[in-house]
């Protein structure tokens, strides 16, 4: 299959490497004429573990290229996925589609040939059929079906879950474009995977549905951790307990400092502002939205519980930044609201994180940027751990006691227990919901 790429972001190059290393031939197309040189050059913008080695394997095979011209690429294709961003729009929560539908009339112009539009963007209800509609539009005889092929990847973990997914939902019109994404698709389906086919706003819907359920399951267990500080129950034992229960499942039941990053926050408001332009309300999704905002503000009120309820003339090192590890991402990281409540309210905060700096940097203006976690704290009032990067996982502990001018620390990820760091010097542990 020839295959077009519109958007070289974390959706479309991660998706762009995948299909390629299937054995399609792939074009990733993109307006910035400084990304596609760096990925014409072998360099990857994004971090991403093992993308730059599967790039470069497939660019050698002479299965993967990268253009601005996105005639060239779309002219001939059976199929052009749409992978451009839908950021959250200013002032109503929507999403932004404008990328999208310019994308769509410039597809319109260049496309020969029976030619599937697939939007692999998160989109809402309906965009799918706007994307038709624009088509038609710009060139009433175009031969063309669109689908909805939402992604369901990980950032850390993208090419794992692109190679081996729990599923892969597609959303068609008609069999014509199913059995060209069936083709697509082919090497997942022969090893057993399971592709689902539905309708357009089916698909387009449990995109939606299935990030706002797991940002439910990440803010109630960390509501249950507020709970649990109050009245002394360990919020670990509990998620462990509520998770061995086959309904309910393990997985997100981790209390921590609220959910961010590029989807979950995007996702959630975009469902409620579906919710609302047709008259019903998503009571849990907005709740979740308000709760997880409380969740940050909380942590923040940890924090300064911790330095005898002020931040002014303290040294704090925070221990990472980005709103997860194996990733570069800063979008919506809680470190965006913890970090600059410490700079106003007067402390001076050094930072470490193994790829948060590339972002990091113009976002949080006022720290000092570190490379050693041993050197971060020294002579610091506390240490932060806010993003769990396997770096943080095996810290010598009484190293970093020794050099603190006072002890303390706030684990904010629950890596470490009360008992192994006061054991190791530490006059103060903080976790969550402990």
């Amino acid at each position: 299959m020839r295959i077009a790429m519109i958007g070289t972001g974390y959706v479309g190059l991660v998706s762009g490497v995948c299909f390629s290393d299937f054995g399609h031939d792939v074009i990733c197309v993109d307006k910035a004429e400084t990304k596609i040189e760096m990925l014409q050059a072998g360099q990857v913008p994004i971090y991403e573990p093992g993308l730059e080695a599967l790039m470069a394997k497939n660019v050698a095979a002479g299965r993967l290229s990268f253009t601005t011209d996105l005639a060239a690429a779309v002219d001939g294709a059976d199929a052009v996925f749409i992978a451009v961003g839908t950021p959250t729009r200013r002032g109503d929560g929507h999403a932004d589609l404008t990328y999208v539908m310019a994308a769509a009339q410039e597809i319109a112009q260049a496309m020969t040939g029976y030619t599937v539009v697939v939007t692999k963007s998160t989109v809402p209800l309906g965009t799918n059929r706007q994307v038709k509609q624009t088509i038609l539009k710009a060139n009433p005889e175009a031969e063309f079906d669109v689908a909805s092929n939402p992604e369901f990847l990980r950032e850390g973990a993208a090419i794992d879950d692109f190679m081996h997914p729990d599923r892969v939902v597609v959303g068609v019109q008609n069999d014509r474009a199913g059995e060209v994404m069936a083709d697509i698709y082919r090497p997942l389906y022969l090893r057993d995977f399971p592709i689902l086919t539905t309708d357009l706003e089916s698909a387009e819907m449990i995109k939606y549905a299935a990030n706002a359920f797991l940002a439910t399951k990440i803010t109630f267990i960390n509501e249950i951790a507020g709970l649990c500080e109050r009245v002394g129950a360990d919020v670990k034992e509990v998620s462990r307990g509520i998770g061995m229960d086959g309904r309910i499942g393990n997985k997100f039941l981790h209390a921590g400092p609220g959910y961010g990053g590029s989807c979950f926050p995007k996702d959630t408001a975009a469902l409620a502002r579906i919710g609302q332009d047709n008259a019903f309300p998503m009571q849990i999704t907005e709740t979740v939205m308000r709760v997880n905002d409380e969740v940050k503000t909380r942590m923040v009120e940890k924090l300064r519980d911790a330095l005898d309820g002020t931040f002014n003339g303290k040294t704090v090192a925070v221990l990472g930044v980005t709103f997860k590890p194996n990733t570069d991402d800063m979008r919506d990281a809680p470190s965006l609201t913890i970090v600059p409540a410490l700079i106003g309210g007067g402390a001076k905060v050094r930072v470490v994180d193994p790829q948060g700096f590339a972002e990091g940097e113009e976002l949080l203006p006022g720290v000092k940027w570190m490379d050693d976690p041993y050197h971060a704290v020294r002579n610091a009032d506390l240490v932060v751990l806010l993003t769990e990067w396997n770096e943080f996982r095996a810290l010598d502990l009484k190293q970093m006691a020794k050099k603190m001018e006072t002890p303390r620390m706030v684990d904010l990820r629950n890596i470490y227990n009360e008992k192994s760091a006061k054991r190791a010097g530490f006059e103060m542990y903080l976790g969550v919901g402990r």
